[in-house]
């Protein structure tokens, strides 16, 4: 009866919400665990000799991390080298709880050997985690591979982490990761950085991921100075090499740069380029000294607002003004970026688009499912709209190959970049 009258009964209409805007409940959070969580590496400048680990505990516990060269008998466990962690022990507002309690934990393993597989754990001395395995890029140039993420930002675990997870299972062998901006939606929710975590899960703990802050990274405050409003988590959950613009030291780690293997990447944040222009005139002489001595055969800029925008009505004129000049003088490679959420390639040179090889290779792309339309573009050999993408970059002595793939995995653009 019940049913029946349900089914007779007149239905409100309503608009349908999309997909990635569907996940904004504020369910509560729970306490941190006397676990090791969020288990993260990141590359430090020095990526043949260091990595950094950074996790996150219940308060009150200092962070420890042991480790130890990797052998194929189990025996490295016995005598495993130990380090202290640097722990924040902070209360954090967060947007689920303003008096969210946590311990932060960072350690950078110094004096490793280059091109060397190491095993590590992190606790407190009484509880661990598993033990994790990475490698330490070798000390001259040699070929390697690495996957570009663009936002995955809405429903991260739910439908972004298959992105995410496809890109792993082709290419596994992946010396990093980097993320061009917007990993969550909401700077200040716990539960959203959580998915993003949760997504890698103890792909991150192996492979180290560098990412570049998006404005979704940032407090949404337009009276403050940008830079000084970046998330609180940002830091605590990251241990990103802190060799930004001198000037700017208290806003370190989101410009960045390190070298791996004949490759200098290098972190450019574009909400501090577009919004203060201190920090923009900051930014640009750090980023002419670092392509001016340059002493690697590559070199690919990554950031989150695109210098060309794949999006009809969207545009970051003060972006492409301050960095196009010295993309074009120094000739880089690549320039990956993330923020409106679909997919475009293509070579520009300094009197606009060019042949590939003529001119720096540009490239727009998203991981999550929120999507925007794609303009025609003149400036893009290749383009694709409602579309969940990777990348995966093979750098060689003296070629870079591109791909880009669909989330399901079928191909979908490739360039090759040659360079004697």
């Amino acid at each position: 009866m019940l049913g029946a009258a349900l089914i007779g009964a007149a239905l409100p209409t309503a608009l349908p919400v999309p997909a990635w805007a569907q996940d904004q409940a504020e369910p509560a959070l729970d306490p941190a665990s006397v676990l090791p969580e969020r288990i993260i590496l990141n590359l430090t400048q020095d990526t043949a000799h260091e990595m950094a680990i950074t996790w996150r505990s219940a308060p009150g516990l200092q962070g420890k991390v042991q480790y130890a060269r990797a052998t194929a008998s189990p025996d490295y466990v016995k005598t495993p080298m130990i380090v202290d962690a640097i722990t924040d022990d902070a209360t954090l507002a967060v947007r689920e709880d303003p008096n969210f309690h946590a311990a932060y934990h960072s350690a950078t393993l110094t004096g490793l050997e280059p091109a060397t597989v190491y095993a590590y754990r992190v606790g407190d001395g009484t509880h661990w985690s598993e033990w994790f395995q990475f490698r330490t890029a070798s000390a001259a140039p040699a070929p390697f591979r690495f996957i570009y993420l663009g936002d995955m930002q809405n429903n991260v675990l739910s439908e972004a982490s298959r992105t995410l997870r496809m890109a792993f299972r082709h290419a596994g062998d992946a010396a990093f990761v980097i993320h061009a901006g917007d990993l969550i939606n909401r700077h200040d929710s716990d539960k959203e950085w959580g998915e993003w975590f949760a997504s890698g899960g103890f792909l991150y703990a192996q492979t180290p991921q560098m990412p570049t802050p998006g404005n979704h990274e940032y407090v949404k405050d337009e009276k403050a100075r940008a830079g000084s409003s970046i998330n609180g988590q940002w830091r605590r959950q990251f241990t990103l090499p802190e060799n930004g613009p001198p000037s700017m030291a208290d806003l370190a780690e989101t410009n960045w740069f390190t070298d791996y293997q004949g490759l200098r990447l290098i972190s450019v944040d574009s909400m501090q380029v577009d919004r203060d222009p201190v920090a923009r005139k900051a930014i640009i002489q750090w980023l002419d000294g670092l392509l001016a001595k340059n002493p690697n055969h590559w070199t690919v800029i990554f950031l989150h607002f695109p210098l060309y925008s794949s999006e009809p009505d969207r545009d970051n004129p003060k972006v492409r003004a301050a960095l196009k000049p010295l993309i074009d003088k120094y000739g880089v490679d690549l320039v990956l970026q993330g923020h409106d959420h679909g997919y475009a390639r293509g070579a520009i040179g300094p009197d606009g688009p060019a042949a590939d090889d003529a001119g720096s290779t540009y490239a727009v792309s998203v991981a999550g499912p929120k999507m925007y339309d794609v303009a025609p573009l003149a400036w893009a050999k290749k383009s694709a709209s409602h579309t969940q993408a990777y990348q995966v970059i093979d750098v060689e002595a003296d070629r870079l190959t591109y791909r880009a793939f669909t989330a399901t995995g079928a191909p979908l653009d490739e360039v090759v970049l040659h360079k004697p």
